[in-house]
């Protein structure tokens, strides 16, 4: 059984715990705080477990030519990358608000820091774990400086491989045991032959002491309801009040009626998960009691007879008999009365019916 741990105060994960849902809003807010209230809203509304950010301290994580180079795209807020970014970043101030609101909604809220610095910021304001992005999932000393911090965990891997990833396993777990590793494709809008989720189960494999998630990119809600089928215990989707709007992950991301399709669909999933104990439910009594078979008489049994297995048939029978799983135990067993052609063989009828017939 992967281990089980608290990522939020109150809510486990792994086990047989719920799957857990981000709703990763990202920067997906068009830089507008009332835009990201009403997006935190509606994660809860949808039934989201967690709204997350991403928050970056802009000069610690690009450099200064990476800030001042032109950013000309569609999707650009500014002349620069650095205006364009600048114009997509919280305060602190506003982070405080943000994270004050999604208290006063009844959600959890957290987000990617996207640097270290970040990361310590996101550490004073106490947020109750944090996700690392595919980004810096390679980016060991800063792994290490956010394990120690001992709060949980949600590491990426898109962009990596399983070799870098043992390594991520080890180096995060020699100071933090709460984490979890998720399967991801660094693609947006990511297409199905991209999406590997048989990697889920060969993490399952690698790391069999923490749950395993999925965090996609794909359009749509089928695939991430198949990662949960094949064992995944955190989803995380990006979402979006339109995508048309301008950023490059809104095609990428889930508009609320998909978002709460996808809490639907999930947590029906859950149920008919099962607990992986085959046994006749009570449920399928009124399909047995109709139509279960049982053991009858091919032909005319006299008082007596030992039974051989040409004398036997199987039928929907009344009343019910022996099972016919249990045919052969009726071979070499004397009857202890008359049985009729096509009539049930009923326990009573059998000598010493259950125990093995002596040599």
């Amino acid at each position: 059984m992967p281990l089980k741990f608290e990522l939020c105060p109150g809510r486990m994960i792994g086990g047989s715990s719920p799957c857990f849902i981000i709703a990763e809003i990202g920067q997906n807010h068009q830089g507008d705080i009332e835009i990201a209230k009403k997006m935190i809203r509606m994660a809860k509304d949808c039934g989201a477990d967690c709204a997350k950010f991403q928050k970056s301290e802009l000069e610690h994580k690009f450099n200064q030519r990476a800030l001042e180079r032109p950013y000309t795209s569609k999707n650009s807020w500014g002349k620069t990358y650095g205006e364009h970014k600048r114009h997509l970043e919280f305060s602190h101030e506003q982070y405080r608000e943000l994270q004050k609101f999604a208290t006063e909604v009844g959600i959890f809220f957290t987000a990617s820091g996207m640097d270290e610095m970040a990361v310590e910021f996101l550490h004073e304001l106490k947020v109750p774990f944090f996700k690392v992005g595919s980004g810096d999932t390679n980016n060991f000393p800063y792994l290490e400086t956010t394990a120690k911090k001992g709060r949980p965990m949600v590491v990426s891997s898109g962009m990596q491989t399983m070799e870098t990833m043992r390594r991520v396993y080890q180096t995060v777990k020699q100071h933090n045991p709460n984490f979890c590793i998720l399967q991801c494709t660094s693609a947006y809008p990511l297409v199905a032959e991209d999406v590997n989720l048989r990697v889920i189960a060969e993490y399952q494999k690698e790391f069999p002491d923490i749950p395993i998630g999925y965090s996609g990119h794909e359009s749509g809600i089928d695939i991430s309801v198949a990662a949960v089928a094949l064992g995944a215990k955190v989803i995380e989707r990006h979402v979006t009040l339109d995508k048309t709007w301008k950023g490059s992950d809104h095609e990428a991301s889930l508009e609320p009626s998909e978002l709460k399709e996808l809490v639907r669909a999930v947590r029906l999933v859950e149920r008919a998960l099962g607990t992986g104990v085959k046994t006749m439910l009570p449920c399928e009594k009124p399909c047995h009691d109709k139509l279960g078979k049982s053991v009858v008489a091919k032909v005319s049994v006299p008082k007596g007879s030992v039974l051989t297995l040409d004398m036997l048939g199987v039928k929907v029978a009344e009343p019910k008999g022996v099972p016919p799983e249990n045919i052969f135990q009726l071979v070499g067993k004397k009857t202890v009365q008359d049985v009729e052609e096509d009539e049930s063989i009923t326990p009573e009828i059998v000598d010493n019916y259950g125990k093995k017939a002596r040599c």
